[in-house]
Order: C-alpha cells, then structure tokens, then sequence
C-alpha cells in the first residue's frame, strides 16, 4: 500500500512529451522551437521572439510549458547553468543576469514581491540589450497582472499566448490513449468519475491513473470503479494523517 501511494504522489517528467496539447498547439510548438534554437545556439531571432509570455488559470500547464523547455536545453547537451528557472520565492540573486545563461524562465509573475518585480524588470532590459531569450508566465494576461507598471508593460512587449486548460472531454481522451498504451483495459464509466472525483489537472490524473495500473496489476483485479474508490480512500488517508 505504501509503494502505491508514493507511486500515486510522484511527479511525471515535465518535458514536452507529457504536456497534452489541446488548443495549445502554437504555444507548445513555439516553445520547441525556441529550445531547438537555443541548442543550435541560433541568433536568427527578432527581438520581440525572444520574449514570450504564458497565460492562463492554475493547472492549465504554464508551469510544465516552462520546465519541459528548460529539460528540453538540458537534454540537447548544454551545460545546466545555460539555462535558470526562476519561480515566485526566488532569491534576488536568481534575477542577476549572467551572459553565459541564453534562457531565462520567470514563473507565477503574479506573485513576484515589489522588491522581485524590480529585478524581473532589471532582467529583462539587460536580456534585451545584451541577448538571451525570457519565458515567463502568470494567470491573467500582462495588461491585467497586478504588478508595477513597467514591469506589466516589459511583459507584453513579445509574443504573448494563452494556455488553455483542457476540457473535460480532452481529458479523458488523453487518459484513455494512455490506458491504452499500457495495455489497461478501463471499465466504462471510469473516466468521468475519475475527473469529477479527483484534483482535476492533467499531472495528478495522469499519476492516479500509473498508480492504479500498479494497483491492478499488485491486486490480480481488473480497473474497475470499486478499484478505484479503493485507490481514491487509499489517498485521501494518506492526506488526512
């Protein structure tokens, strides 16, 4: 039982293999090509492409859009340091610009203190005058984020896009493609009660759904809803101790 519970508590990669697109093909597709433009240390690139600013309510995939571009440089074999991911409760010192560094990745914008929303603006004038590229994110579009003025104004300078989260019928069609990757035979029904009974972004789902694979297959019981209410109480007493 406590292996499942770790299995359903851990974190899939967030590369850009398992973000599920939906209607964010153009922002997934332009976040790939700026990580292909980075490992081939490319400067054919308009000042304005290389800032770009994601959007969109918690648990659209913001977050994973960022880390999968920073796992994406990571991956093509550059250095770590080339690349920094910068969230909210960052340090001031994490704002320095550095030259070595081509990717700068500021997440939760929103939530930055008076004292970060001077560093992120410091930031990115030096990336602008002295290169680099800067990806950043918050839930609202930068006209409506509550940040000092030219900080919100810096932010929708580049190349500005919405994420959208995914309805609940991309949802399931997503999970069952991946049921069916593994070879997992879901009963009807499963599904829809899983999104309408569970923490509804697309991480936690897809991790409940690696963690009732194992519990079926621990069990000898197919993936049926009486497993997973089981699995669903196994987690919520594991939340409650």
């Amino acid at each position: 039982m406590k292996q499942l519970l770790l299995d359903l508590s851990a974190k899939q990669a967030p590369d850009f293999a398992t973000f599920v697109v939906g209607r964010n093909a153009e922002a997934s597709h332009l976040l790939k090509q700026i990580g292909l433009n980075l490992s081939r240390s490319s400067s054919k690139t308009s000042a304005d492409d290389r800032f770009v600013y994601l959007w969109g309510e918690a648990g659209s995939g913001k977050s994973h859009l960022l880390q999968a571009l920073a796992l994406a440089w990571a991956e093509a074999g550059v250095e770590a340091r080339n690349s920094r991911y910068i969230d909210a409760a960052a340090p001031s010192a994490a704002f320095d610009y550095d030259p070595a560094i081509h990717l700068y990745l500021i997440d939760d914008c929103a939530q930055l203190s008076a004292t970060a929303q001077i560093d992120a603006f410091n930031l990115f004038n030096q990336i602008r005058e002295q290169g680099g590229y800067l990806v950043s994110a918050g839930d609202t579009a930068p006209a409506q984020l509550k940040v000092r003025e030219d900080l919100r104004t810096r932010l929708g300078w580049g190349l500005i896009y919405q994420i959208h989260t995914l309805s609940d019928e991309e949802k399931i069609e997503a999970l069952t493609q991946a049921a069916a990757a593994r070879g997992m035979i879901l009963s009807p029904g499963l599904l829809p009660y899983l999104i309408t009974h569970f923490r509804r972004d697309m991480q936690s789902l897809s991790a409940i759904l690696n963690a009732l694979d194992h519990y079926s297959l621990e069990t000898q019981r197919p993936v049926t809803l009486p497993l997973l209410r089981s699995l669903l109480q196994m987690e919520i007493q594991e939340r409650t101790l």
